[in-house]
């Protein structure tokens, strides 16, 4: 089982190296949107005004990022008893016979996917449709996840 401090690095480090792409995306279009070349050759030429929306919400995407990256920082690393409810700070893991998945149900950033302690971990959020699956039930109990066609056991929530 991945170890949550290595887990939350991880998911640091995925978050710090997107919000440093997404920081220099929303810097190119913004000086792309100032650019003198950018200049609208006539009334209906939109380029700098389309250059200047993307910028905004790249530089909006970036502050969520940086918002997310905040709230892992101070996510509090709880330790879940065995018959703890799965909720957020869980990892849980899931098995189909052999085949093993963990997720990490965690306050944002769904869907990010990091490899800690040599397994792989998905993130997911309890607002997801594999978090609402999820939340909530206890190790033992079987569920039915998305694009999955048989049934799997919640066999750890740490």
């Amino acid at each position: 089982m991945p170890n949550k401090a290595t887990l939350r690095a991880a998911i640091l480090a995925k978050l710090e190296a997107d919000l440093a792409q997404q920081t220099a995306a929303a810097h190119l279009a913004r000086d792309e949107a100032i650019s003198e070349e950018s200049r609208p050759e006539n009334k209906y030429d939109t380029h700098s005004q389309e250059a200047a929306y993307l910028a905004e919400a790249q530089a909006r995407l970036a502050k969520e990022i940086a918002d997310s990256m905040t709230l892992y920082a101070n996510l509090p690393l709880t330790e879940f008893a065995a018959d703890a409810a799965i909720a957020t700070g869980a990892l849980v893991g899931v098995a189909n016979g052999r085949a093993r998945s963990w997720y990490f149900v965690g306050p944002r950033g769904g869907g990010l996917e990091v490899a800690a302690d040599g397994r792989d971990v998905m993130v997911i959020t309890p607002q997801s449709p594999l978090g609402r699956e999820l939340v909530g039930k206890r190790r033992g109990d079987s569920v039915r996840l998305p694009g999955r066609p048989t049934a799997m056991e919640i066999v750890e929530v740490a």
